[in-house]
């Protein structure tokens, strides 16, 4: 009977979410404008509930609980002072533009700029990029399902079963989430973001609450909190022993700085908020760049506190397993919450924290859908196909390609879990925002030279400057050795290749591994995207209209 609250509550939130999504139909109208930026007629109460729920998917739920449990401070908050700033710079340099060209997708801003060979290379990077990180994503909600088949079996679950639990909730939740944003378009997506946003805030609020009391409050915490690091939010990464350069080796190799704050994660912001279709498009349904303005810059400082609260509830979390030792507990990061809600909230708040768990899978799901397929159907099929035809051929085609889409999103997300059961100290924060990291750089690059200059930038060079981008973050970030290690393993046979290139100083080999060489500086992944950025605007810059360059 215990379960039948929690069913109940989760049952009731997928109803509801799903009838507000449909209700949406009767306002879509037969057209590529309605259908993709609301006729930009949302009020901005709406688009600022959408931006925060896009930004709270499955994996800042569970994983950044995970990163206060295990780091016991609020480092990783450090980030959202980066995120505010980032947010102004976007409000002021980003959003007026897009307005004033009347753009659906914003990849058309860089057609207007610099032509459409630019437009179709942003484009696809978008494409590609947005369905490997939103289909990482997907799989993180069923993390709480697996651990809930283990409880109800009492035993741990075998890797084929992992994978089909993982399996078929991401199919449940693309199926349900498609079926509403490919009727109801983006109306759709900000009205269930709006529900979704309160079923996360509530889930949040209650699980806060509920672990302050559960651990005696302040004095049942302190007695478990005085290490040197416990409860710290500000990290400089400086070691005063150390010269210059190795410092600021030791920084870029860093996650959680000051410095990652005001450098990195401004750029990542940067990146996620102003040149990402699927942040940008909510943010054109409102009804003018001024209220666009004002619910990016509101859902920055809602991000500081939100942050907090995920990270306390992660240190509250550890307390209470230091007060209840429990050696079944589990020590990946996204799972560490999932357990606590299972094994510790009573039925129905259970079920609250499991739908609040869903509704950031929904939400982030929902986005990326109408934005994979707006940026499709816009940028691609309409130049190339769609020369002539009527509104309602095209909004047809932007459905189906949300169907297609969805296929695709669960096909990574279902490789993403089999991929994590496979790596058990996989650490989901770091994978999901990685694969951004290697991209939006060279996309952030394109669009600042393209709002911040009048005659720099060509085709020809813009793609050129787009693969250094690309290649510089993957080269200072160790991909192409991080890819030798997939494809070969942990293996002590060392190879002449690997012999020649170990000699030559270009890797190092220990433990069965290569790795980078010790000369080159490593940077993590809040520094990927600024790298990339400052790489690809400087050699795109190079390059000017009506010079030999010119293509």
């Amino acid at each position: 009977m215990s379960f039948f609250w929690d069913g109940l509550a989760i049952f009731a939130y997928f109803a509801l979410v799903i009838g507000v999504g449909l209700s949406s139909v009767r306002h879509r109208g037969q057209n590529m404008r309605e259908f993709s930026v609301g006729s930009r007629q949302l009020p901005w109460g709406a688009v600022l509930a959408s931006i925060i729920a896009a930004e709270l998917s499955a994996g800042t739920f569970l994983g950044t609980p995970g990163e206060g449990y295990h780091g016991r401070n609020f480092a990783y908050a450090q980030l959202a002072i980066g995120t505010i700033i980032a947010r102004i710079i976007v409000a002021y340099l980003f959003i007026r533009p897009f307005f004033d060209n009347n753009v659906v997708s914003i990849y058309e801003f860089l057609r207007i700029r610099f032509g459409d060979t630019t437009r179709d290379a942003a484009s696809a990077v978008f494409l590609l990029t947005r369905l490997l990180a939103s289909g990482a994503r997907l799989y993180v909600a069923a993390v709480i399902l697996v651990l809930g088949y283990e409880m109800v079996h009492g035993a741990a679950a075998t890797n084929a079963e992992t994978i089909t639990i993982y399996a078929g909730a991401v199919l449940l939740i693309t199926i349900l989430t498609t079926a509403y944003t490919a009727a109801g378009g983006i109306r759709a997506v900000v009205w269930t973001d709006v529900i979704q946003a309160s079923v996360m805030g509530g889930a949040l609020l209650y699980a806060l609450i509920s672990l302050w009391f559960s651990v005696g409050g302040w004095a049942g915490t302190k007695g478990f909190l005085n290490g040197p690091d416990d409860l710290r939010f500000y990290q400089d990464g400086i070691d005063h022993s150390k010269g210059v350069l190795d410092n600021i080796s030791g920084i870029l190799g860093s996650e959680y700085t000051i410095w990652a704050a005001l450098l990195g994660s401004v750029f990542t912001t940067m990146a996620t908020h102003g040149t990402d279709q699927d942040m940008v498009q909510r943010m054109l349904t409102a009804k003018n760049f001024h209220k666009s303005r004002l619910a990016l810059v509101l859902s920055g400082l809602v991000d500081l506190p939100f942050s907090f609260a995920f990270l306390f509830v992660g240190i509250l979390i550890y307390v209470f397993y230091q007060q209840h030792p429990d050696p079944a507990l589990p020590t990946k990061n996204p799972e560490i919450f999932s357990y606590y809600i299972l094994h510790q909230l009573p039925p129905g708040a259970r079920g609250l924290l499991v739908a609040g768990v869903l509704a950031t899978a929904m939400g982030s799901l929902s986005t990326a859908l109408n934005a994979l397929a707006t940026s499709f159907t816009q940028d691609f099929w309409v130049p190339r196909w769609g020369r002539g035809a009527d509104s309602h051929r095209v909004v047809s085609v932007v459905r189906w390609s949300t169907v297609v889409f969805a296929l695709l999103l669960a096909i990574v997300g279902t490789g993403t879990a089999a991929f994590v059961v496979y790596s058990p100290h996989a650490r989901i924060i770091p994978i999901v925002l990685g694969i951004f990291g290697y991209t939006y750089g060279s996309l952030l690059g394109i669009f600042l030279l393209g709002l911040t200059t009048k005659n720099r930038g060509t085709e020809r060079g813009n793609l050129i400057a787009m693969l250094a981008g690309f290649l510089a973050v993957a080269v200072w970030s160790g991909l192409p050795w991080d890819l030798v290690n997939a494809v070969r393993g942990k293996s002590d046979d060392i190879g002449s290749t690997i012999i020649w290139l170990a000699q030559h100083g270009l890797l190092q080999f220990k433990e069965g591994y290569v790795s980078a060489p010790a000369w080159l500086v490593q940077i993590e992944f809040p520094w990927r995207i600024m790298f990339g950025t400052l790489t690809t605007y400087t050699v795109a810059w190079c390059f000017r209209r009506g010079s030999a360059g010119d293509a």
